[in-house]
């Protein structure tokens, strides 16, 4: 008995109940989770803090593209129409034909009148190389009367010839300086018609004639419309028969060989933004693809400023608005090389500013 008294007091018994320490258990166990997903939180939380400041989103951008209006610079009808709508075609290939016939008649008009002032001109020279003839001729007559009459005179004083004699010799030199003047009259009108007067040309009318044919020959050729640029038919509004004016739009023609991102970023995005950043972005169309660029240039002003109607902020009712500044940025062609973006399409760029994380972690503290 008493061996088992002695023995009941060197043993140490647990008085503490099993459920409360499975409670404690359970306790650690989740602030031990707690704490993974806090530090988890803070990680993630961390990275796209970071994030934020190397890539800059926006998603207020679009595509664009070169837009070529094709419209008709002389009137006529339309013969024929060589493409449809959303075709693609390479430049310079046949777009519209209009009627070439008075186009054509105009241009053998023009032919004919350039012969004719070549032959007119011809025989002008003609003209003014016998008035020259005449003239020569009739100062020599002039010369010949006036020396005569000078004679007359000196024999009439020493009584050798008549009165009557010197008369007939002073009117043979009136009329010899008459006809002179005629003379170099209708020289004057020979080469008034030549075109040799004052500052004139010396083939002034065929120079006239040979413009009128050449701008006869332009419109001629501007009877056929050609691709500008690769690109793809848009806005056809044009069809055989139709009556077409010069200026008159008949389809556009949009370029996809050089597409381009307009993207409107805050003015707060651009601060570390430069050209020749690598950008990537996605198409709403296509949400499984992503294209790559790069950026081109900045605008020198925000939309606003060169808006229909730009804000007039001395007027005294202004109100601090965060400014949207346009971001050129071209596409990568190939990213892009079956040609899906399409002019008006909205993306998402993100420019990569490839900071690093100690000029990022500085910011706070400056």
């Amino acid at each position: 008995m008493a061996e088992e008294i002695n023995t009941g007091n060197n043993t140490k018994t647990d008085d503490t109940p099993p459920a409360a320490k499975s409670g404690n258990g359970k306790r650690k166990r989740a602030a031990f989770i707690l704490l993974i997903l806090l530090i988890t939180a803070c990680l993630f939380g961390l990275r796209l803090w970071v994030k934020s400041k190397t890539h800059v989103e926006t998603d207020n951008a679009f595509i664009e593209s070169h837009v070529y209006t094709i419209s008709a610079r002389v009137p006529g009808n339309v013969l024929r129409v060589m493409v449809q709508d959303n075709q693609f075609v390479k430049k310079g290939e046949l777009l519209v034909e209009l009627d070439a016939i008075d186009y054509q008649l105009r241009v053998r008009n023009a032919i004919a009148q350039l012969d004719m002032a070549k032959n007119e001109t011809s025989s002008t020279y003609a003209q003014v190389d016998a008035a020259r003839a005449a003239l020569n001729s009739d100062r020599a007559r002039l010369e010949q009367a006036e020396l005569d009459l000078r004679r007359g005179q000196a024999l009439y004083k020493k009584e050798v010839i008549a009165k009557e004699q010197l008369d007939r010799l002073e009117t043979a030199r009136k009329v010899a300086a008459a006809k002179l003047a005629e003379t170099e009259g209708s020289v004057r009108r020979a080469l008034a018609l030549l075109g040799l007067t004052g500052n004139g040309a010396k083939d002034a009318m065929i120079a006239r004639k040979t413009a009128e044919l050449e701008e006869n020959k332009q419109n001629l050729s501007y009877t056929k419309i050609y691709a500008p640029a690769d690109g793809f038919i848009t806005k056809k509004s044009v069809e055989q028969g139709n009556n077409v004016q010069a200026g008159q739009p008949l389809l556009a023609l949009v370029e996809l060989n050089g597409p381009w991102v307009t993207a409107n970023y805050k003015e707060s995005q651009l601060t570390h933004v430069r050209p020749g950043q690598k950008v990537e972005f996605r198409v709403d169309t296509y949400p499984g693809i992503t294209f790559t660029g790069k950026v081109d240039s900045i605008m020198a002003g925000t939309g606003a400023s060169f808006s229909l109607l730009p804000p007039e902020n001395a007027t005294g009712n202004y109100v601090k608005v965060v400014q949207r500044i346009p971001v050129k940025i071209m596409i990568d062609s190939s990213s892009d090389q079956k040609h899906l973006l399409r002019v008006g399409m909205s993306v998402v760029p993100t420019i990569l500013t490839e900071r690093k994380l100690g000029d990022i972690l500085k910011d706070p503290f400056r």
